[in-house]
């Protein structure tokens, strides 16, 4: 913030420096709203990242509507989550458009919105995804849909503002090895 005052100080002497100024704003602002605190235990930068994204040179910037869905899924059902299990791994997070149209993401895809998230979690150094799925069964959060993808290998989970199906799907490759979604059996 001193940086900021200094330049800030050096525009009233040199107008000339104006658009220095707005330069150093703007990257200003873009690089503390990556590190945006969204909760006690997570930050925006680990919901946009996106080895897509970065290879391709596409920004993956929420909007503010897209960043308060973020926001909403982070502290109404992932914070509870690691508060119950421990460090959970966000292997999908918010992908804009463009990045969902690069890795072939469905149109309708949550992620779009800021409302999804695939997850992974670690226990004794091996994958437990089951324990994800467990947890939100046997837990009163809300959700919108939950996807068992292929076996679990990930866990998809999305939460809406209003609205909320509590849908549990499981994903898996039929024999022309499209992918397939079905109604999993939780009873």
């Amino acid at each position: 913030m001193g940086d900021l005052l200094g330049l800030f100080y050096l525009f009233l002497i040199f107008p000339l420096s104006l658009p220095l100024f707005y330069l150093y704003i703007i990257t200003y602002i873009r690089t503390n709203t990556r590190k945006m605190r969204l909760s006690k235990n997570f930050v925006l930068s680990e919901i946009t990242r996106s080895n897509a994204a970065k290879r391709l040179g596409i920004k993956n910037e929420p909007s503010k509507k897209h960043l308060q869905n973020i926001k909403n899924i982070i502290i109404n059902l992932i914070q509870p989550m690691r508060n119950a299990l421990g460090p959970i791994r966000i292997s999908s997070g918010y992908r804009n458009p463009n990045v969902n149209r690069a890795i072939n993401g469905s149109r309708k895809s949550q992620h779009c919105k800021g409302e999804a998230l695939d997850l992974q979690f670690w226990s004794d150094g091996e994958i437990s995804n089951k324990e994800i799925y467990d947890w939100v069964l046997s837990s009163d959060v809300e959700f919108d849909q939950m996807i068992n993808e292929f076996d679990f290998s990930w866990i998809h989970i999305s939460f809406k503002e209003k609205g909320n199906r509590n849908q549990v799907l499981e994903a898996y490759k039929d024999e022309d090895n499209d992918t397939v979604y079905k109604y999993a059996n939780i009873s």
